[in-house]
């Protein structure tokens, strides 16, 4: 009886497979996860759809290793800064500093994070979402919260809604925000921060 040969699987060079989930990661954050197809990567990376399928077994494996990614690269750096002992102000600066890095680094892996995380962490494979999301909660309300008792931040201060606002602040850069442009993710950091902390108004004496 003839055998049925089995399709050899092709691994591709760590090299190329970054540049197939950087490809994927473009698309999924202009068009949407859902609305994007495997054709539509296959065809961003210059190659057939059934092609990416030796790479790939799936969409959904794509997404996954590149929000995966992304939130690792993420934890490396706040869990960093977390353990440095530092104080509740520079603590929330190296944060906010850490997340410009990585809006550098990952700026279409933020923007599909901010896009799809919310209907993604209901399926078993991404509850990691979920559980990023409070451990990020986490981090930062417990920074404010100890600034305001240690008296770095105001007494007056509504943790939340600064946590809130700080953050929204910060990861919606991901929308405009290029890498290679006139200012390095440190300055824009710096920026944002003293707009943050010291406000926009000319101190008066």
């Amino acid at each position: 009886m003839p055998t049925t040969k089995k399709k050899t699987q092709v691994t591709a060079s760590p090299e190329r497979r970054r540049e197939l989930l950087d490809t994927a990661a473009e698309v999924f954050a202009a068009q949407g996860y859902n609305a994007t197809t495997v054709r539509k990567i296959a065809d961003e990376a210059g190659m057939l759809a059934g092609s990416l399928y030796y790479h790939f077994d799936s969409k959904e494996s794509m997404l996954d290793e590149i929000l995966s990614t992304f939130l690792t690269e993420l934890w490396d750096g706040y869990d960093a800064v977390l353990d440095a002992g530092l104080g509740p102000r520079e603590t929330i600066e190296a944060l906010v500093t850490e997340s410009f890095r990585e809006i550098d680094r990952h700026r279409a892996a933020v923007a599909i994070y901010q896009k799809e995380a919310r209907h993604l962490a209901d399926q078993p494979r991404f509850h990691y979402l979920a559980d990023s999301q409070v451990k990020f909660e986490k981090a930062w309300l417990g920074t404010l919260e100890r600034g305001v008792t240690a008296g770095v931040f105001r007494a007056d201060l509504d943790v939340r809604l600064t946590y809130r606002f700080v953050r929204d602040t910060v990861w919606v850069a991901a929308s405009w925000y290029r890498p290679g442009g006139m200012h390095s993710p440190e300055e824009i950091a710096r920026q944002y921060l003293s707009m943050v902390l010291d406000g926009i108004a000319v101190r008066t004496p």
